[in-house]
């Protein structure tokens, strides 16, 4: 199973699995074109810019018009109003397995300030795991993929100095909100811990870059 992080963080998400399978499409189309003929199918996770460039998708509908989007059922209006033919959007229930000929593929239900989900991939025999924007991964097991795709936004004692240093200067801290839509790489850790096989491969993602994300 091969990856490319095109981009990860609040200025952007993308990851390109196997050349073929796009996961979150967040960035400018030019930083995007480079893969785009490639490309056979784009799984989207909420309606946050930052993963969900509307400009990006609309672009991509037009010059990929058999370019599959999969996605959750509160995402199928945006991509409508994005130009993606509804004969072109596999609309996915939390949980239930697609089956796609060469790989399956199953969604995952995350908790951010939005509906959003996660993605299971499974590549012969090969198991991928991704999951970013989300409060807490418990519940959800995936033990021994090959490759783990997880957010670890924030450091738990860093967070709070930041908090202290904004109260101290009297200026408003987002970081209050930040445990409530992100996880902690503390959490990330652990429950890596609990997964990870010996063979296995772990990518941090969407990790703090100093802006509200």
């Amino acid at each position: 199973m091969t990856y490319d992080i095109i981009s990860t963080g609040s200025q952007g998400n993308a990851v390109i699995v196997n050349q073929k399978i796009l996961i979150d499409c967040g960035i400018p189309y030019k930083n995007l074109k480079p893969y785009v003929k490639s490309l056979w199918i784009v799984l989207l996770t909420h309606i946050h810019g930052d993963h969900f460039n509307k400009a990006t998708i609309r672009k991509l509908a037009q010059e990929r018009p058999t370019l599959r989007f999969a996605c959750g059922k509160w995402l199928i209006a945006d991509l409508l109003k994005c130009g993606v033919s509804p004969s072109k959007i596999d609309v996915c229930e939390i949980s239930r397995v697609y089956n796609y000929g060469w790989f399956q593929l199953s969604n995952i239900k995350l908790y951010h300030d939005v509906e959003n989900c996660g993605w299971r991939l499974f590549i012969q025999n090969e198991k991928a795991i991704y999951i970013t924007d989300t409060a807490t991964v418990q519940g959800i097991v995936a033990k021994n993929y090959n490759l783990y795709m997880i957010e670890a936004n924030y450091e738990e004692n860093e967070l709070q100095e930041r908090i202290k240093a904004k109260q101290e200067a009297g200026v408003f801290a987002y970081e209050y909100r930040v445990p409530k839509t992100h996880l902690s790489k503390e959490e990330c850790d652990a429950w890596l811990l609990d997964n990870i096989g010996e063979n296995s491969e772990a990518i941090y993602l969407h990790q703090h870059q100093g802006k509200e994300e």
